[in-house]
């Protein structure tokens, strides 16, 4: 797949990037507690692409900052549609939480959407810690003065480093989803799961079990202290206007007694 700066031009120009929202639940009550917005390209002639394939091309094109406004825009444009207290999730990656004016950016779009920062989590990878973790620090403390959340993403692979949890605020710790698909596999993929459970939760953070695609993943994630999950199970990823449909579906498939959205 070969992507250059005309691909990148004509894709502002024909409006090709949108956020894709999907569903995570907590675990023990399998109720809707809110979306993580994930951001996509329609390209004309590709389809749809994650941002692993286009934010370096966008980045060395020098048009990140431009696509990091944009797509804030239309994240926060959908909010209205995130009934009583659901929460919202962005994930940043590196590269946008290199640029220091990222937090008045968010600050602006949730103010003309109407919605609270303090709803808001914000998700990073180690990866971008690991590039420059000064102006992460930088980023990240202006982002909890804001009275968003911390999350630190994709917890278990590539340079994950216990340091990171200490060098940064985090809120919530995200188990990817290698991990959750192992702890049927194998005894100690399992042991390895609980390690990280009880490490979040002596570090007072929340843990959220990613790529969840079955009941017995849920269940396994659910007795061994696992608070949120989300994957396929619970929703896959959908453009905005499938949010009402979203949060339907998710009181629908809830017992009697907890046909509630948070």
């Amino acid at each position: 797949m070969y992507l250059d700066l005309h691909d990148v031009r004509r894709a502002f120009g024909e409006d090709e990037f949108y956020p894709f929202f999907q569903p995570f639940v907590a675990l023990d009550s399998r109720q809707l507690t809110g979306f993580e917005a994930l951001a996509r390209w329609n390209h004309a002639r590709l389809g749809a692409l994650s941002p692993d394939a286009f934010i370096p091309i966008v980045q060395k094109c020098g048009y990140i900052n431009t696509l990091t406004q944009k797509l804030l825009q239309k994240i926060f444009a959908a909010t209205p549609l995130l009934e009583g207290s659901l929460r919202l999730s962005i994930n940043l990656s590196p590269l946008q939480l290199m640029d220091e004016t990222l937090p008045c950016q968010i600050a602006s779009a949730a103010q003309k959407g109407g919605f609270l920062l303090q709803r808001l989590t914000v998700e990073m990878t180690q990866s971008a810690l690991l590039d420059d973790l000064r102006t992460a620090q930088s980023v990240a403390g202006e982002m909890k003065t804001m009275h968003c959340r911390l999350a630190l993403d994709n917890f278990g692979t590539g340079h994950s480093s216990l340091f990171h949890l200490m060098a940064l605020p985090f809120d919530e710790l995200k188990i990817d989803r290698s991990f959750v698909h192992a702890i049927h596999q194998s005894a100690e993929g399992r042991k390895i799961v609980a390690a990280l459970i009880n490490l979040a939760k002596s570090l007072g953070m929340t843990t959220v079990a990613q790529g969840v695609e079955n009941e017995e993943q849920a269940g396994i994630m659910n007795d061994l202290g696992c608070e949120l999950a989300q994957g396929w199970l619970f929703g896959k990823p959908a453009a905005a206007s499938e949010i009402p449909r979203m949060i339907a579906d998710a009181v629908a498939t809830q017992p009697e007694d907890l046909c509630q959205v948070i």
